[in-house]
């Protein structure tokens, strides 16, 4: 088993910006985790074909949690590739699957009551990009502490940034993929975007966990690998 990242750099209102969605290969099968904004299957694709792997292969998807630019392009992913197992836990299943108003969304639509005139412009947009989303049932519920892919994953939940949020531990490559529980700042893992956390302390308390775990490579969604 290994982990490579696919790193994808885009434009945001005038600004390069980057993410990092990860690639597990465990006896030639594929289990991507997260799916970059909307409209970025083919970047992924592009990516992983690039590093020598077949679509074909790819057989599980697993979601860290509920924003769009991790779940953008699962309906995309789901579309094209109606075979692929999704995995998320149980309480951001219930968000992508549109059983329940995401919390992101209730989030945005509070924060624009009291957003300043001259940012009132992109909150409705963003808010509107956020109704736009397209849901997708998921197959696979998980838990803190639950064993997945062979055996070889380690479900950890890490909730602050949003209250299902997981990461992913592998105990036998020393490694955890983060996604927004931790991002690289000054050579050292930090909290993810305080300001969009829903849950400070929360957040705070599961960067403690994923660093408890004493992993030698840290790879977050933004910002790339943190190797110890």
């Amino acid at each position: 088993m290994r982990i490579i990242e696919l790193p994808i750099e885009f434009e945001f209102n005038g600004q390069k910006n980057h993410i990092n969605p990860s690639l597990i290969i465990s006896k030639n099968q594929l289990t991507l985790v997260d799916t970059g904004y909307p409209n970025f299957l083919p970047f992924i694709e592009n990516e992983i074909f690039k590093n020598g792997y077949d679509m074909k292969n790819l057989k599980n998807i697993i979601i860290t949690h509920y924003d769009i630019d991790h779940i953008g392009s699962l309906y995309d992913f789901k579309v094209k590739y109606p075979h692929i197992n999704m995995i998320a836990s149980e309480v951001e299943s219930q968000y992508i699957s549109g059983e329940m108003k995401s919390e992101r969304l209730v989030q945005a639509e509070e924060m624009l009551e009291n957003m300043p005139i001259q940012e009132i412009e992109f909150g409705k947009w963003f808010i509107q990009k956020l109704k736009n989303l397209k849901h997708v049932s998921i197959d696979e519920m998980v838990h803190d502490g639950d064993w997945i892919l062979d055996n070889e994953c380690r479900v950890v939940a890490t909730p602050g940034h949003t209250s299902g949020h997981i990461s992913l531990y592998f105990p036998s490559l020393k490694s955890v993929i983060a996604g927004d529980a931790a991002v690289i700042e000054n050579h050292e893992l930090v909290i993810a975007n305080p300001h969009f956390c829903l849950n400070v302390e929360k957040a705070e308390q599961s960067l403690r966990k994923i660093k408890d775990l004493k992993a030698e490579n840290y790879y977050c969604y933004h910002g790339g690998t943190f190797t110890l």
